[in-house]
């Protein structure tokens, strides 16, 4: 195994700010995880690895939110949703986009990153989010 970093949450937030969004592979079975994690979710091994995952995925399913916790009020209504991802893993992000109304299920969708946190009381982490593909 290569000497990467633990995969830890911390790391996770990381590589976003590298603007790469990172999973976790298991060695033995290839199941991939995201949030990371060190123990395999599937076979139970303990051979972890990270890896890249793609730009771009399919939306499965979302949810417009009127009514928002108050580091999130500013941007209400907003979308979250859970997008698939080529390797087959679904990660929950909100979905930016102009117009709620445009998203459908199965569009496609790329990932972009936050250069800063928007509330000094949230946590100083980057933020990884999907958008409508150009």
């Amino acid at each position: 195994m290569s000497e990467l970093p633990p995969p830890t949450i911390e790391q996770f937030y990381r590589y976003c700010t590298a603007k790469k969004l990172m999973a976790v592979r298991c060695v033995r079975c290839r199941h991939v995880m995201i949030p990371p994690r060190e123990i395999c979710s599937k076979c139970r091994s303990s051979r972890v690895e990270w890896m890249q995952l793609g730009q771009k995925g399919k939306l499965v399913t979302y949810t417009v939110v009127h009514v928002a916790p108050p580091q999130f009020k500013h941007m209400t209504p907003y979308a979250v949703g859970i997008v698939e991802m080529p390797e087959g893993v679904k990660i929950p992000s909100i979905i930016r986009t102009s117009r709620l109304e445009s998203l459908k299920i199965g569009m496609e969708l790329e990932v972009d990153f936050s250069p800063n946190p928007q509330e000094s009381a949230w946590p100083h982490w980057p933020r990884y989010f999907f958008k409508e593909t150009e």
